[in-house]
């Protein structure tokens, strides 16, 4: 198990991924989670048969 992480570490760490998420930013489809859930579910149901 990793030992804990200074505060400068984790200030370094966080950073960083703030960094990445501006660079990289995710692409929001408009989408509920539940509706992702229940399109995937479809999908695969679809499938199945």
């Amino acid at each position: 198990m990793a030992g804990k992480l200074s505060k400068e570490q984790r200030k370094a760490l966080i950073q960083k991924a703030e960094e990445d998420r501006a660079k990289h930013p995710v692409k929001n489809d408009g989408k509920s989670g539940f509706a992702a859930i229940d399109e995937e579910a479809e999908k695969l149901d679809g499938q199945s048969k």
